[in-house]
């Protein structure tokens, strides 16, 4: 069984290949663009029976480990701290080179039998791919309203009632107050208004930044 160790960065892969005692067999770097996988494979059909490891196959590897799984190729997950104190124990430093992190990371998964395989997403991973989009759009509409709250607060005492807005109810003072007011009104007009088809009365707001700035 040959073990092709992978260290993966954005714009390139290193992939070393070592045999049953660990030693390297072969050293290849690869740029990442559209044939890069296709190149990978090509490398390695030298050695039909093979596995992968991947060091971050959930990080800076999952793009890599994903197509490797779908092509029927055996793939694990190297997490990086594994390979780092192989690395230390190998060189007595922290001295970091790719082709000395890929065969670090190959020797680990050599050597190691509790590593993770690396399954195919399936739908739990969509689930969570919506559930952190709807997670970030509520964070966003929190940070907002706290925002438009501050402002409404600094114009009016005691906050602002229902179904205000920036024209009506508000009589700026001061220069300052005025500029808060138009930066109020920016904040409405960047609002979408009443959602009236679910019978809410609440504003719902989207993408508020960069805000335009007024003449």
């Amino acid at each position: 069984m040959i073990t092709i160790g992978i260290d993966s960065h954005k714009s390139s892969h290193t992939a070393v290949a070592v045999d049953a005692a660990g030693h390297k067999i072969g050293q290849r770097k690869f740029v990442v663009n559209a044939g890069t996988f296709s190149r990978l494979l090509r490398w390695c059909e030298q050695w039909p029976n093979r596995r992968f490891a991947v060091e971050g196959a959930v990080g800076l590897g999952r793009t890599l480990a994903q197509q490797l799984v779908a092509a029927g190729e055996d793939v694990v997950d190297v997490p990086s701290t594994l390979s780092a104190r192989a690395r230390l124990l190998d060189t007595g430093g922290d001295r970091k080179t790719d082709p000395a992190d890929a065969l670090h990371i190959a020797q680990v998964a050599l050597f190691r039998t509790d590593l993770r395989k690396v399954a195919a997403e399936d739908q739990s991973t969509i689930l969570r791919l919506l559930t952190e989009r709807h997670n970030d759009l509520v964070n966003e509409r929190t940070r907002i309203t706290n925002r438009l709250h501050a402002v409404l607060r600094n114009l009016l005492p005691g906050g602002a009632p229902t179904r205000l807005s920036a024209d009506k109810g508000i009589r700026p003072i001061t220069a300052t107050d005025n500029c808060r007011r138009d930066t109020l009104a920016i904040f409405w007009l960047t609002c979408v208004g009443w959602i009236g088809r679910s019978g809410t009365t609440k504003p719902r707001c989207v993408r508020l930044w960069p805000l335009p700035i007024p003449a």
